[in-house]
This record gives structure tokens, C-alpha cells and sequence, in this order.
């Protein structure tokens, strides 16, 4: 099941599970464009539309997943969004409604696939942070904090899950050629030197394709990660190794 399937690194993350022989239940909130990537990657991808934030929808999605496709053994959190916010300014509305996609729909995920995973004997988490989690840039308020806050979450989880079974990891892309990023740049007052000052920064010299990311979420979700659990990866070119201390 991958949370926020519809575009960018959750669409490029069904697509490589789909490639490994999994079948996979994705949603998002758009269903104009969820059902447009249900009919482009054929029978084996299932979108139900809901809004992760609202435990009611994660409820349904589950049981649709479930119905659909029989009991998830991978759980990829992706959903997130990206907004600036005035910490004077921001409203407490606002502030609920920006952690309920980028930290609280993790949880509620979690929750309702957790019984499936726990009766079918384990299973493997991915929660999608980003390197915003450990270093960050004046303007991204309360993106970090968020984003940061699923870290936490994730070492919390594999401890607690582990006995279970469940493994449960983190993914910090850094920059990435998504809708989210492009919309960052453009707000910017000339995002031609603010691309140029993001690939400055990063060791490789470009931004990742939303493939890369998928690539690193699906070994996490394999057999292949067996003994991998409560680990963060970054896959960002080295940016943070560039910034680190």
C-alpha cells in the first residue's frame, strides 16, 4: 500500500514495486488523477481515493486494500505536502492540517494496517522524510519539523514492531524532479539560480529522479533488507554529507 501513489516519488515507487511482481494498492486525494495512473499501469495497481489525514478514509482505504488485494505486507508512507509558513503567522488550523498529511497520516496508516500485518506474521514499513529531518534552509517552517518528526517515528516503531516481525524504516530523499520541488523553486525570485544553487550543493551535481528514490524504498520493502530495521537513508547525492556538522 503507497500513501500519496498518484505522482512524483509515490507514482515512481508503485511503478518499481509493480516491476519487483508486487500488487499494489495506491491513493491519493485527486481521483481524476489517480484513476488515470490505475488505467496507465494496469490490473495489478488499485487506486482508492482518501485523504490520509482523516482516520475515517484510512480506514476505508485499508479495507478496500485488503478486499482488493488481500492483507498488505509493505506499507510505503509517502504522502506529504510542502508549504511555508510565518511561525508568528501560521494559524493552529493551518498547523493541523500541515501534520495531519506530513506526520499524523503515518500513524493512522500504521495503525489500521498493523492488525494484517501482525495476523500475517510481519511485514516492512517505509515512512518518506526528507533531508529537510537533518538539514534545512530558512522558509521550510513546519516542513522540517515534520518531516524530522517522522524519523522519530520510524526508530520508535521498529522497536516496538520488531517482536512482531515488522520492520519499519526511513527514506530522506534530497532533491528530487517532483511537483513539490518545482513549485519550491518557482517561488523563488529567479528559480533558474535557485536550481543552480541546489545542484550546487550536492556532490553528485544534479537533482535525483523520482526512480532513484523508489529504487532505495523498494530494497527497504524487500527481502533483501531482512535485518534493516529503525535505519534512516539518505539518498541525496551527498548533500548532507557536504552540510554534516
Amino acid at each position: 500500500m503507497v500513501t500519496g501513489g498518484t505522482r512524483g516519488i509515490g507514482r515512481a515507487t508503485v511503478e518499481r514495486l509493480l516491476a519487483d511482481g508486487l500488487s499494489v494498492c495506491f491513493c491519493g486525494r485527486d481521483g481524476e488523477a489517480g484513476a488515470a495512473v490505475e488505467r496507465a499501469l494496469g490490473d495489478r495497481a488499485f487506486f482508492h481515493r482518501a485523504d490520509v489525514a482523516a482516520e475515517a478514509d484510512v480506514a476505508r482505504l485499508v479495507d478496500a486494500c485488503v478486499s482488493r488485494l488481500g492483507p498488505p505486507a509493505v506499507l510505503v508512507n509517502n504522502a506529504g505536502r510542502n508549504a511555508n509558513f510565518d511561525a508568528a503567522t501560521m494559524t493552529e488550523a493551518e498547523w493541523d492540517a500541515f501534520f495531519g498529511v506530513d506526520l499524523k497520516s503515518a500513524w493512522l496508516c500504521v495503525k489500521h494496517v498493523l492488525p494484517f500485518m501482525r495476523a500475517s506474521g510481519g511485514g516492512a514499513i517505509v515512512n518518506v522524510s526528507s533531508i529537510h529531518a537533518a538539514v534545512t534552509l530558512e522558509g521550510f517552517f513546519p516542513y522540517a519539523a515534520a518531516k524530522a518528526g517522522l524519523t522519530g517515528l520510524t526508530r520508535s516503531l521498529a522497536l516496538d514492531l520488531g517482536s512482531s516481525g515488522i520492520r519499519v524504516n526511513c527514506v530522506c530523499p534530497g532533491f528530487t524532479d517532483t511537483r513539490l520541488v518545482r513549485e519550491s523553486m518557482a517561488r523563488s525570485a529567479d528559480p533558474g539560480a535557485a536550481e543552480r544553487a541546489m545542484v550546487a550543493g550536492v556532490a553528485l551535481g544534479r537533482i535525483a529522479a523520482p526512480a532513484e528514490i523508489a529504487a532505495t524504498i523498494a530494497f527497504l520493502a524487500s527481502a533483501d533488507a531482512s535485518y534493516v530495521t529503525g535505519a534512516t537513508l539518505y539518498v541525496d547525492g551527498g548533500l548532507t554529507a557536504r552540510r554534516a556538522g
